[in-house]
């Protein structure tokens, strides 16, 4: 699986969240660190739930999986593409990037 066709870097994500139909964006921290800071209309899904949760997910529409840092993320994008999600993605360097690049107002961990 070629890294780049997986990833996605954080200015591409914001320029894609300003479209008409923008990829839904799975945080898949846990509640104390979403709990420091958020993206308002991420749906959130601890990363040890996911596999029994996979049917709140939308196999026909873009995700782009986001966690601290992006390892996490990176774990449940190779999970959720072997699960038959070929729309999947994730978020190289997470929200400590988001806040860095996009959101410098963002709390940072």
């Amino acid at each position: 699986m070629d890294r780049d066709s997986i990833e996605i870097d954080v200015d591409t994500l914001a320029r894609q969240r300003a479209d008409q139909q923008p990829p839904l964006v799975l945080d898949v921290r846990e509640p104390r660190e979403l709990a420091v800071c958020a993206l308002d209309d991420a749906l959130h899904i601890p990363m040890g739930e996911i596999p029994a949760r996979l049917g709140e997910l939308p196999s026909e529409r873009e995700l782009v999986v986001m966690c601290h840092h992006g390892v996490r993320s990176m774990q449940v994008t190779q999970f959720l593409r072997h699960q038959g999600f070929d729309k999947v993605r994730n978020l190289a360097g997470g929200i400590d990037a988001w806040a860095a690049r996009v959101d410098p107002a963002m709390p940072r961990y």
